[in-house]
């Protein structure tokens, strides 16, 4: 290459001193001075346009394909499958040629690094992914922020408490919930300062007796946590327990938040009192009545007969009525009891086992019958959905009864399948009781004190959708006593296979470090900040004359994440027709539209949920314009700063033909998946400006000022819609 280019700045050396030699020489000749200069003038616009041709020659050759090389370089570190296209003179192509050996070198020491890295991480995220399988299953939310408030983990249980109130009648303005939010949004701010004022308070005090020499306080008087009550924006209740997360100094670094939704406990509560009261007043009325009664039948004994059998009468109605009241009151309360229970689903085998350890007693012997036990071990798929402790507790009263009242010593219990029911069956042998007494057994309260919260066993069965049945089989001399109760379906056999999509992360503890991200926007290095990146698609190409917006998919970024759980995707209904052409781009048809909510109902959720963070599109300005035109109609005006990957494409690849989508994806290394879909193209566009951050970096373009001051300076910066 230095050759041949030495050769030719030679040759352009030669010529220019031939043309000044011919100059001269025309210069000095005897030729008539016009013809002198026509001659003078053809040489030296001969010599400027053999200049013009070779430099130009010399730019398509070596400067373009050079300056491409040098962009093409820096897409290795986003994508090392990326190839430099050969191009320019023969000595640049194998250069290039070169450069793409080495490229496949570095790709194959990547893949290598990749591979020793998710090696030696295997056992790190299997750690990470039992974490997430507990957080997940917790039947308590769970929240930890940082000092600021800023939301760093959440599992699945905290979400649907926190994240519904915002559908709920009430809380149509709740804040937005995910990652990097702040949790001021969906609870109130004041009590969460006030628990963080107690912690930091014990543990100052903590820190005092430490100074002192004081001995080490025993672990329940280090109990560091605070606790309250608060109200959400759906008006649900939530029991609060703050715990504090220490730095490695032992200072306050955030705090873990355990909430509890207490919403029916407080109802249940509250009617409970109101019921108890209404008793109190109704029984000290009634029982007023009836001391009366007694104290004037006690003063006056000479009554006569009529007024006695009068007082009489009142003593039994009052006693009428005081049942009745504490009767209707053991019921709603029993039934108020009976519906906070829940079921659970249990194999035949395993209720047996339980029935058999609460029945079974000295006076009572208890074994299970043969083909339960054959049935118990080998079918294992009759299972029930029952509340095992009030059933077992109510059946073993009425066991004591079958003991103390037909001195019964012995009884066989077994269970199988009858259709769609599970049969409990106990036998004994002798003649029974009587229909009668069973069913007086049956409808008997249990006694007091024994945590059962159903009345009976008939309540029991009621609460079970069952029911019971008496057989006496006079050729064996035994009796049968059957309880129907439904069989549920056996859950399905865990089949381990290997995870195709992680569980999605709700945790992001890098944001510890992020504390005080109040300064200038303008300031912030890219990094930081946290981004919703959206698309939409519209009936047609002109805000101006009438398209709207038909769908709208965003998706957030927070620390360098892209939060594939975190998304936005809505269809809207617009008032005027779609263009066939639109259809044929995004498939969206006029029957999906039907029904779908009006742009005045959507971008109100869409503001909320891109609330405190930078907008990213792929030629933001014409999604903006749609969002300007609807802005009278809907009431939203989105006013946060904005980053265009058109733009930065432009930034970071000036001397590319292609700046769409699909070519800046291509050099990039991300696949594209749902195109024009909103939603798909927003994924596909996140996926692109993640890998853009650190080549913008490179160009020394840290911070979103820096990135939109050279956003401004790329001619499609001019674009208007």
């Amino acid at each position: 290459m230095k050759r041949r280019l030495t050769m030719t700045v030679v040759a352009l050396a030669a010529l220019q001193l031939v043309v000044i030699a011919a100059v001269w020489l025309l210069a000095r000749s005897a030729l008539e001075a016009e013809l002198r200069g026509v001659l003078l003038a053809t040489l030296v616009f001969m010599l400027l346009l053999a200049l013009a041709a070779s430099a130009r020659k010399l730019f398509e050759i070596y400067l373009v394909p050079l300056a491409r090389l040098r962009e093409e370089l820096a897409l290795l570190a986003a994508n090392p499958a990326h190839r430099v296209t050969p191009q320019g003179a023969q000595d640049v192509r194998g250069l290039i040629g070169r450069i793409n050996e080495l490229a496949a070198v570095h790709q194959a020491l990547h893949e290598q690094g990749q591979a020793r890295i998710i090696e030696a991480s295997r056992a790190l995220a299997e750690e990470k992914n039992r974490l997430a399988a507990l957080m997940a299953e917790l039947a308590v939310g769970v929240l930890v922020c940082n000092l600021e408030g800023r939301i760093l983990l959440y599992n699945k249980h905290a979400r649907q408490l926190l994240d519904r109130s915002r559908d709920e009648p009430g809380g149509a303005g709740a804040a937005p919930f995910g990652l990097g939010r702040s949790l001021f949004g969906v609870i109130e701010r004041g009590l969460v300062v006030h628990a963080l004022e107690q912690i930091q308070h014990r543990l100052h005090k903590l820190e005092e007796s430490r100074r002192a020499g004081a001995p080490e306080p025993a672990p329940a008087e280090m109990e560091l946590a605070s606790r309250f009550v608060a109200s959400l924006a759906g008006g649900e209740l939530v029991r609060a327990r703050m715990a504090p997360v220490l730095d490695e100094a032992g200072g306050l670094n955030g705090f873990v938040l355990v909430l509890e939704d207490i919403t029916r406990e407080v109802e249940t509560d509250s009617s409970r009192d109101a019921l108890l009261l209404a008793l109190t007043r109704d029984a000290r009325a009634a029982l007023a009545n009836l001391r009366a009664a007694l104290e004037t039948m006690q003063a006056y004994p000479e009554m006569d007969g009529n007024r006695r059998v009068r007082f009489i009468e009142v003593i039994d109605e009052e006693s009428q009525r005081l049942v009745q009241q504490v009767d209707r009151a053991q019921g709603e309360y029993g039934g108020a009891l009976d519906r906070r229970r829940e079921f659970e689903e249990m194999r035949a085998a395993d209720l047996l086992a339980l029935l058999q350890r609460r029945i079974d007693s000295p006076v009572l012997q208890v074994r299970l019958a043969s083909a339960e036990r054959e049935a118990g071990t080998g079918e294992n798929d009759l299972w029930l959905a029952v509340d095992a402790y009030g059933l077992s507790l109510a059946l073993a009263d009425w066991c004591r009864r079958l003991v103390g009242q037909a001195s019964v010593s012995s009884v066989e219990l077994g269970m199988q399948r009858a259709g769609g029911l599970a049969r409990i069956e106990i036998s004994w042998a002798g003649a029974a009781p009587g229909a009668d007494t069973l069913r007086d057994w049956e409808q008997a309260p249990l006694p007091a004190g024994g945590g059962v919260e159903a009345n009976s066993l008939s309540a029991v069965l009621a609460h079970h959708g069952g029911e019971s049945v008496y057989r006496y089989d006079a050729a064996g001399a035994r009796s049968h006593y059957w309880l129907l109760l439904p069989a549920s379906v056996p859950p399905h056999s865990l089949e381990i296979t290997p995870r195709v999509q992680g569980r999605p992360e709700f945790y992001d503890f890098d944001l510890f470090q992020h504390a005080g991200l109040d300064m200038a926007l303008e300031q912030t290095p890219l990094a930081q900040l946290s981004y919703t990146v959206f698309d939409t698609e519209t009936t047609g190409l002109q805000p101006v004359a009438g398209d709207e917006i038909i769908s709208i998919g965003a998706v957030r970024i927070v620390n360098g994440r892209l939060l594939q759980q975190e998304i936005f995707d809505c269809l809207i209904r617009p008032r005027c027709p779609l263009s066939a052409e639109s259809v044929t781009i995004h498939g969206i048809t006029e029957a999906m539209l039907a029904g779908q909510p009006r742009a005045e109902q959507v971008l109100p959720q869409f503001e909320r949920f891109v609330e405190d963070t930078v907008l990213v599109a792929h030629n933001a300005a014409f999604d903006l314009r749609f969002l300007q035109m609807q802005e009278e109609q809907s009431g939203v005006r989105l006013r946060q700063p904005v980053l265009d990957t058109l733009l930065l494409s432009q930034v970071i690849h000036p001397n590319q033909a292609e700046h769409t989508l699909e070519a800046i994806a291509g050099r990039l290394g991300v696949a594209i998946v749902g195109r024009h879909t909103a939603l798909g193209d927003a994924m596909v566009t996140a996926e692109v400006f993640l890998r853009m951050l650190p080549l913008l970096a490179g160009l020394g373009i840290r911070t979103l000022g820096e990135a939109r001051e050279a956003e401004r300076q790329t001619r499609y910066a001019r674009l208007r819609y």
